[in-house]
């Protein structure tokens, strides 16, 4: 019993008229669509004389399986410039909100740098004014040390300028000269302290001699033999004075 030809092997070699040959087929760059039939063939009256004559027939309920070939169909894709666009999937809103704390954490971890910076530079500053502060001192305290060295060593002539006021002699152009020099070192804040009838104040005289005496009610200095002298604040000379006390 020979196999009858199918449509799709004739189609295949070319031979049948009216069909597209190999060239035709390989021209085209669409897709090849392939349509199975299935269709039942019954029983005829034919059949006995096929068999008696010996030719291929197909037996009673068999299935003959056709193939039909479909034209080569192009499919046009229309061209479009540029990638696809494609909608994205929209995110969760926990999504959305995630960056937040990253971001917040370095927020907070700048904000604590700069509140160290910040109490850096106060440190500093109030250290730098410290220092300024005691660097004027100091400079101050050398100044005026400086001053009642210079001073100190001129107190034995202001000495001799006061005891030749006691006996007179500063007359003349001497005189002018010895007002000349008290005033000149007094613009350096040297005063000069000790008067018959003070107070007497340990602190500030020192006492070379003691009486007694029903004039005074406290101790008072009734003599005074050196003045003392005071620079600024600071005691530079004790007055030596003769103290009287009360009886």
């Amino acid at each position: 019993m020979t196999e009858k030809p199918r449509a799709a092997d004739q189609g295949s070699t070319g031979s049948t008229p009216g069909g597209s040959g190999p060239a035709e087929q390989a021209a085209g760059d669409g897709p090849r669509v392939v349509i199975r039939n299935n269709r039942k063939i019954g029983k005829t009256e034919e059949a006995p004389a096929a068999a008696d004559a010996g030719t291929d027939a197909p037996a009673e309920g068999l299935v003959e399986e056709g193939e039909v070939v479909v034209d080569e169909i192009e499919v046009e894709a229309t061209s479009v410039s540029g990638p696809p666009v494609v909608d994205a999937p929209a995110q969760p809103a926990e999504e959305a909100v995630a960056p937040a704390a990253p971001l917040g954490a370095e927020l907070e971890a700048l904000r604590a740098e700069l509140d160290e910076r910040t109490r850096d530079l106060q440190r500093v500053s109030a250290e730098y004014a410290n220092y300024r502060k005691r660097v004027d001192r100091d400079r101050a305290l050398v100044q005026e040390q400086a001053t009642g060295s210079v001073l100190a060593a001129l107190l034995p002539i202001l000495d001799d300028l006061d005891r030749a006021r006691e006996h007179g002699d500063l007359v003349g152009p001497f005189g002018t000269v010895a007002e000349q020099l008290t005033t000149a070192l007094g613009k350096f804040g040297l005063t000069p302290f000790g008067e018959q009838g003070d107070p007497f104040d340990p602190t500030r005289h020192e006492a070379v001699a003691h009486q007694t005496s029903a004039d005074v009610d406290a101790p008072t200095c009734v003599q005074v033999m050196r003045r003392g002298y005071l620079l600024g604040e600071r005691l530079l000379r004790p007055a030596l004075v003769a103290v009287a006390d009360p009886e």
